[in-house]
């Protein structure tokens, strides 16, 4: 072998051995510290566009490593809708492995979302989203995808997930009136403005749970401040529906999706007419000085109570409450109610059908003391039921009875701790023409399908007392002159 040769050889093998302890020296370089944390360019990657036929869209992220050694990252699209494709550093793919990321140094993310909104929003919803899984050292970080899936009515407008956003009017109206569906998109204060729902408007609402700072909180909620003002215009044939954006099978019956409707104090001429409220946290929320009117309306499915008074003034006929987590109904520090032809199953949860009170704490234990206001209740042909033995609870904490007045006639109600002595035990002799149902009655269709009309054997036929300004049920079915039929239901 020749001199040239020989040292090419030596040289070439001095090379590879070189490379590969630069390139051993090189891995052990990595850092592995638990308490690394990359950054992002931003953490919720937003595609703003309103599809309105088939496209697509690309984003991007900028991933920074702030430690002055190099790291090993594994990414991951957790392909929650199957709308979202993702590139990372050069890499295609749902999954990229060991993806180095430099000292001070940064890599993108490429992100494209393909969308077809004249799919059926079971499959492509108003919202499209997901999320990409960052693993480093062991710790877990995301990166949030929204995308908008159909072409719709977006209240506010994009880039506003989380956000608290303000409708006016300059106290003028507006109208839901176009054809596309309305979706309310983060949490949505109506002022100085008169919101009108015409007959058959769905509203979605685009709920879920919000981390912001020390923040934690809910989001897809209307609040109508002192001068805002709600007209839902439903009618038997074409109601009105407000309920979350989530139409998939899965999500049909599944409650706490949004937070719901609140009137607060101070708003005022809230008329709700067959209007459904469904699939929230708290149906609706009527709070001090406030007042809400409604008829034929729907409360279903909320993971807390279905509708609450707290110092307010609240009229309800022909109403039907039910699959409430906490109470159907929820009457906090005095007021004045009056619910005729409701009905209130409280099968869902542990909690009564209606409670109402003359008081407020600030806590729980009520360590501050009570503040309390006057209550004047008045329940008339009305069913409140449920599974325990108890459906009605009523608190007195104010100087005197005086504090809390209620008068029942004609109803169907279930009480037993109610009527002990140092509670409220005269509650069914003051309670004209009512039944305390003991459970085995013959009441309802079929509940467990939650089919509220009444069962053609029901207790409830016929022991109404005639209220002449209400002439049809919660279905536009006439009511009988005399002797009409308990609850929201004529059969």
């Amino acid at each position: 072998m020749s001199i040239l040769k020989f040292c090419f050889w030596k040289f070439a093998i001095l090379w590879v051995v070189g490379a590969l302890l630069f390139s051993s020296c090189q891995r052990d370089s990595y850092y592995e510290g638990k308490d690394i944390v990359l950054k992002f360019s931003a953490d919720t990657l937003r595609f703003d566009t309103v599809f309105t036929s088939v496209g697509s869209a690309t984003r991007w992220v900028k991933v920074y490593n702030p430690r002055p050694e190099p790291v090993l990252a594994d990414f991951q699209l957790e392909n929650l809708s199957g709308f979202f494709r993702i590139n990372v550093d050069g890499t295609p793919g749902n999954r990229a492995e060991k993806v180095e990321i430099g000292a001070n140094d940064s890599i993108y993310i490429f992100v494209e979302v393909t969308i077809n909104p004249d799919l059926p929003l079971s499959v492509s919803p108003f919202i499209v989203e997901d999320r990409i899984q960052l693993l480093v050292n062991g710790n877990e970080q995301k990166i949030y995808l929204e995308a908008f899936g159909q072409n719709a009515n977006y209240l506010p407008g994009p880039n506003i997930k989380g956000a608290v956003s303000l409708l006016s009017c300059n106290l003028g109206e507006y109208r839901f009136d176009d054809p596309k569906p309305y979706v309310i998109y983060g949490i949505l204060y109506i002022d100085s403005c008169h919101v009108i729902v015409p007959e058959g408007t769905r509203i979605y609402v685009h709920g879920g749970v919000i981390r912001r700072d020390s923040l934690v909180y809910e989001e897809g909620m209307l609040i109508f401040l002192k001068d805002g003002r709600l007209s839902s215009e439903g009618t038997v044939e074409r109601p009105v529906i407000f309920q979350g954006d989530r139409l998939e099978p899965a999500f049909q019956n599944q409650s706490g999706q949004w937070v719901g409707l609140v009137f607060t104090q101070g708003s005022s001429n809230h008329r709700l007419k067959y209007t459904t409220i469904k699939n929230s946290i708290i149906g609706m929320q009527v709070d001090s000085a406030a007042d809400a009117y409604l008829e034929g309306c729907r409360i279903f499915n909320t993971s807390a109570s279905g509708l609450i008074g707290r110092h307010a003034d609240i009229y309800a006929e022909n109403c039907l409450i039910y699959n409430n987590g906490a109470n159907g109904i929820r009457l906090i520090y005095g007021g004045n109610y009056e619910f005729n032809y409701c009905t209130v199953g409280s099968f869902a949860g542990r909690q009564e059908a209606l409670i109402a009170t003359d008081f407020f704490c600030r806590d729980i234990l009520c360590t501050g003391g009570a503040r309390i206001n006057p209550l004047r209740l008045t329940v008339k042909n009305s069913i409140l039921t449920g599974n325990d033995k108890d459906e009605i609870t009523l608190i007195n904490r104010g100087p005197d009875r005086s504090f809390l007045q209620y008068s029942f006639q004609h109803c169907l109600v279930k009480v037993a701790d109610l009527l002990k002595p140092d509670a409220f035990p005269q509650f069914l002799e003051e309670c004209s023409g009512c039944l305390n149902l003991r459970g085995n009655e013959r009441l309802f269709r079929d509940r467990n399908k939650d089919e509220y009309s009444l069962d053609s054997m029901s207790v409830a036929i016929g022991k109404a007392l005639s209220i002449p300004q209400i002439l049809i049920d919660i279905e536009g079915k006439s009511r009988k002159i005399a002797n009409p039929d308990v609850g929201c239901y004529e059969l």
